[in-house]
């Protein structure tokens, strides 16, 4: 090897004019390598040290999470909840869902966050590896006794910044925990989306029971009110009679316009959902269907199952890795950073005669952070409490996770035994409203009676249509807080980006 030429400072120029392009390993060729490789002799042992703390995920048991649920369950192995929304075993309820995840705009915006968060990464793991730019020009120079002189040059300019203290690998450490945690953000989006599009099919199917109820009710009320004109006309009632029984059927017609508002909202809401105008799907709830029925019970495993399955539990999980690695990108700004910078160069009056004058240059830097007031250590410390602050989050987020599902187990529960009830209470107050109406007709009873019974059978129609709209509801919600509507054995990625 060529012993290298003295160089002012810490840059290295060499020019060799007589060089020949076509040698295999000119003397600018040895220079150049002999330099780039003595630095990497340098700075790559020095970037295997990586300065902050290695995350760890902690245990179940630092974040409080017990045994089993406090809340009765049925034992056994959680079935797959990818799909749960099928359990009821309602073709439209399945392809509403389906329509949701596909068409729904807050999906679409979390997916264009994870995509984001992806770009994100890429240009994380760019920072180990050089930059290189090149430049090219031509010039064409006018002079009065020699004519026109053509001037062409190319040239390339390279920058690196050895990652000496791993800042650089914390920060793609950090950029890949973001990204994961987007992966999970979007999952629970689209299991939320999921579980609020069954929820509103609900709603609606509920709010057609509860109108059909009341119109029947209605019609009854009707015929009470013509007979009471008619005992009137006779002479058998007084016109008291008649009052009440316009006042009972008012009272009664006064529901149905809250009824249609209930049900009008929620398929508005369920159009919107699937990405659609708010009236979209009318045409098809339009035919009257019973409340869907889920299945009477749901297995949830013990809490540890809940906290793989739930995204946002992972998402919060990934939160802190993230910011467990961003204390090592702030503390690696405590250390010595090596700047590596080189260009070469040509320019000659042909293309022809471009490699017969090189030149070039090396320049590597070694800058350390003296003074600052503390600035620097107070990012740390704030970075410190930030990861804190994310691990306070995570526990708070399994915490509210185990509560969601002891929510819904209970919620559950008292849905069926209202609906047992309420079945009860249904037989007993329409045999009482039979009775009431024939002794009325008969003369052997009041209107007052009658009245009392018809709203006691009316009390428990609703009460019973709504425990079973509330058990299913309970269902839904269970679901949801079982972390089911995604695939939780795969870390969701980013789709490829959509061509322009």
């Amino acid at each position: 090897m060529a012993p290298a030429p003295s160089c002012a400072s810490h840059a290295t120029n060499c020019d060799n004019k007589s060089m020949d392009p076509n040698r295999p390993h000119s003397h600018l060729d040895i220079m150049f390598r002999s330099r780039i490789l003595l630095l990497l002799t340098v700075a790559l042992p020095l970037q295997a040290c990586v300065v902050g703390p290695d995350y760890a995920p902690p245990a179940p048991a630092a974040l409080g999470v017990p045994g089993n649920y406090s809340t009765p369950a049925p034992v056994g192995q959680p079935a797959d909840l990818t799909a749960w929304w099928t359990s009821f075993n309602d073709p439209l309820l399945t392809s509403i869902v389906d329509r949701a995840r596909a068409g729904n705009l807050d999906i679409a915006q979390a997916v264009a966050r994870l995509r984001q968060a992806h770009e994100s990464l890429v240009q994380s793991r760019a920072d180990l590896l050089p930059s290189v730019s090149g430049s090219a020009g031509y010039n064409r120079s006018l002079f009065d006794n020699v004519g026109a002189r053509d001037n062409f040059s190319v040239g390339a300019n390279v920058a690196y910044q050895a990652d000496l203290f791993g800042g650089v690998k914390r920060g793609i450490e950090a950029s890949r925990a973001t990204y994961q945690g987007s992966g999970f953000d979007l999952a629970t989006v689209q299991t939320s989306i999921e579980a609020e599009a069954a929820r509103n099919y609900i709603l609606a199917r509920q709010a057609q029971s509860n109108l059909a109820i009341a119109r029947g009710s209605l019609g009854l009320q009707d015929d009470n009110l013509e007979i009471s004109g008619f005992r009137v006309q006779a002479g058998l009632v007084s016109s008291l009679d008649v009052e009440q029984s316009r006042a009972q059927r008012a009272q009664t017609a006064a529901t149905i316009p809250s009824l249609e508002q209930n049900y009008q909202s929620a398929v508005n809401r369920l159009g919107v959902l699937t990405g659609q105008a708010p009236g979209a799907l009318k045409a098809e709830l339009e035919a009257t269907a019973p409340i869907p029925k889920g299945p009477d019970s749901v297995a949830v495993g013990i809490p540890a199952d809940t906290l793989r399955q739930r995204p946002d539990v992972r998402a919060a999980e990934r939160q802190l890795a993230a910011a467990t690695a961003q204390i090592g990108v702030t503390e690696a700004q405590l250390y010595p950073a090596l700047n590596i910078t080189g260009n070469i160069g040509t320019a000659a009056s042909s293309i022809g005669s471009l490699a017969s004058i090189v030149t070039g240059g090396l320049f590597a830097g070694l800058t350390q952070l003296i003074f600052d007031a503390g600035r620097t250590r107070s990012r740390v410390r704030a970075q410190e409490a930030a990861a804190e602050g994310a691990l306070a989050n995570y526990k708070q987020v399994v915490l509210t996770s185990l509560e969601d599902v002891e929510n819904a187990l209970t919620a559950l529960q008292a849905a069926k035994k209202r609906q047992v009830q309420f079945a009860i209470a249904l037989d007993a107050s329409n045999n009482s409203a039979i009775l009431s109406r024939s002794q009325y007709r008969a003369g052997l009873t009041d209107i007052t009676t009658l009245n009392t019974n018809e709203s006691a059978l009316l009390s428990a129609q609703n009460g019973l249509s709504n425990a079973k709209a509330d058990q299913a509801q309970a269902i839904v919600q269970l679901y949801l807080a079982l972390g089911g509507g995604w695939d939780s054995s795969t870390v969701p990625q980013a789709p490829q980006a959509p061509t322009p």
